[in-house]
């Protein structure tokens, strides 16, 4: 993005104008997505959603997409997101969900995660982009969540679910709009609840794993932590089937501080982990 972009963009303040249109065509529940992690190199994929209804109230002072905020914005609006929200909710897929199943499958039941934990279900979705990534049809069902009545089993838990186990639910109705993290201001709100929750995630885990620098790049490709990766190698919170290094191809050999352990035992021990943060 050029700088005149990046200005432009940070001086516009996202409204609910397309949300109320599609409240006005009929919608009475619409949930507001947007993801984040989908490019890391470790940690889980997220996503958040925002509940929005004709009763909501005037779009929180500040609020932007999360990616033009700083750490200290972003925290500093979790509250009144949550106030000004009917309902919210931040749903997970774990790294060893993303190696077996892809990305994609990953959003997936990161989305259907977080519908699954509101109280009872939207009419319709709005997503950011030109990708319904909630109703692909070619990922199935892939994990123990009943989108269409409300909380299911694996609810709200990063990595909860580890197979394919019931029919595909009902297509839900979904909107998509390029750009919409930074003009809806439903969607700017789950952009800023997805990220600094998969960011404290990242935080948290950085304790036990150090040398990756987590808790500043949270799992991107920065310099710092390609370089931990070409000394270390990967750990069980690595997306050990992707490329982890340059110029490597594949995933590199994981290690247990120092001890050398096989990719399955990894990804055992990954949705074990994940569970618990």
């Amino acid at each position: 993005m050029s700088v005149a972009a990046a200005t432009r963009a940070r001086l516009h303040r996202p409204d609910l104008r397309v949300e109320k249109q599609i409240l006005r065509d009929g919608c009475t529940r619409l949930a507001a997505m947007d993801e984040v992690g989908r490019g890391a190199l470790a940690g889980p994929v997220t996503v958040g959603v925002v509940v929005v209804t004709a009763s909501i109230g005037r779009v929180p002072t500040g609020l932007r997409d999360s990616k033009l905020l700083t750490p200290g914005a972003r925290d500093a609006l979790v509250a009144p997101v949550r106030r000004w929200a009917s309902e919210w909710a931040v749903g997970h897929a774990s790294p060893a969900e993303i190696d077996r199943f892809g990305i994609m499958a990953g959003l997936r039941m990161a989305g259907l995660r977080a519908l699954a934990q509101l109280s009872s279900p939207v009419d319709a979705v709005l997503l950011d982009g030109n990708h319904d990534f909630l109703n692909a049809p070619v990922q199935g069902a892939l994990f123990d969540v009943d989108r269409a009545g409300g909380r299911g089993a694996s609810a709200g838990v990063v990595g909860g679910g580890d197979g394919p186990s019931v029919a595909a639910a009902a297509p839900l109705p979904v909107h998509l709009r390029i750009k919409a993290d930074l003009r809806c201001a439903g969607v700017a709100a789950a952009s800023v609840l997805a990220k600094t929750t998969r960011d404290a995630l990242m935080v948290q885990r950085a304790d036990e794993f150090p040398a990756y620098e987590w808790a500043i790049n949270k799992g991107y490709a920065t310099a710092a932590h390609l370089a931990a990766l070409a000394e270390h190698g990967a750990c069980e919170w690595h997306r050990r089937s992707w490329r982890l290094s340059v110029p490597h191809q594949g995933p590199p050999v994981g290690n247990d501080r120092g001890r050398a352990i096989p990719a399955e035992a990894a990804r055992s021990r990954c949705v074990q982990d994940v569970k618990g943060a």
